[in-house]
């Protein structure tokens, strides 16, 4: 008789809480730190827009890891529950220091743990949860799940648009000589996740044709096949959704009859990249 299989992923992963409880996935929070208090993604304290606010005022925004012995306590539940493996899907262990706790959690949790470095973030790693938890409802084991994961996330594409590099140079995500040099040229970057790293994509010198060409890179990532696409923002929900019916209108069949999903990026991520960032992640459909 297969094992009983749990998948859970963090809050970077961008699954709204019905999605989640959907797909039978189970998110661990990250932490917002604004000023000296950290708070639970989530909380309203830790909201999107909390965090474009304090961005905007320039109060000292950054994020935190949850700790090992959180996971701990989480993988003791599940078990507890009823959960006899565990696969845990993180966000890139380049970006952020997650996968590591989950690791270290693993090695004392009452059951097996695979921890699953996605090498991405956003969208395109909740995608590869939900491919997991996919797997397992299918009566797959553990390792077959962690293995849908990763597949899952190394067909997948994300790009974003940002109105400064300041808020990635902060954190420490992106060089401070990229920053500086968009920051001279007055240009407006446009970036991708590869290999788990936020890498300069193009340098385009207007907003308004950074965003164009956000929505060609989509299409272009998407091919000929039938995809999932989700459009996500930091106090942009305007440009936001009208970038999502454009690409709604040029993918049209390749959708699937699945709307183009738009929403507002975790306070996790947006501390990172700073209100008006948009995103475009790209992946292939998950079975319907």
């Amino acid at each position: 008789m297969p094992k009983r299989v749990v998948v859970v992923t963090d809050s970077a992963a961008m699954l709204p809480p019905d999605v989640a409880e959907e797909g039978r996935v189970v998110v661990m929070p990250l932490q917002v730190i604004i000023g000296d208090e950290a708070y639970d993604e989530g909380t309203p304290e830790a909201s999107p827009a909390a965090v474009a606010a304090a961005l905007t005022a320039k109060h000292r925004v950054s994020t935190s890891r949850p700790a090992p012995a959180a996971f701990g306590e989480l993988y003791r539940r599940l078990a507890d529950e009823g959960a006899e493996e565990i696969v845990s899907v993180h966000l890139s262990g380049d970006m952020s220091g997650t996968l590591e706790s989950a690791q270290v959690a693993a090695r004392t949790a009452p059951v097996p743990v695979t921890a699953v470095d996605t090498r991405t973030v956003g969208p395109c790693q909740g995608l590869a949860a939900l491919a997991a938890a996919a797997a397992v409802r299918d009566g797959r084991t553990a390792a077959q799940a962690a293995a849908a994961a990763r597949a899952q996330a190394e067909a997948s594409t994300s790009y974003f648009y940002v109105d400064t590099l300041e808020h990635l140079r902060r954190g420490g995500r992106i060089g401070a000589a990229a920053a500086l040099l968009g920051a001279a040229l007055a240009v407006k970057p446009l970036l991708a996740v590869e290999d788990g790293r936020v890498m300069p994509r193009e340098r385009v010198r207007t907003a308004g044709r950074a965003l164009a060409r956000l929505e060609d890179l989509a299409v272009e990532a998407a091919g000929e096949r039938e995809v999932d696409v989700c459009v996500a923002h930091l106090a942009a929900e305007d440009r936001a959704r009208a970038l999502a019916e454009r690409l709604a209108d040029r993918l049209g069949d390749r959708l699937g009859g699945q709307e183009v999903r738009c929403g507002e990026l975790p306070a996790v991520l947006g501390a990172h990249v700073g209100p008006g960032m948009l995103a475009v992640a790209v992946a292939p459909a998950l079975a319907r």
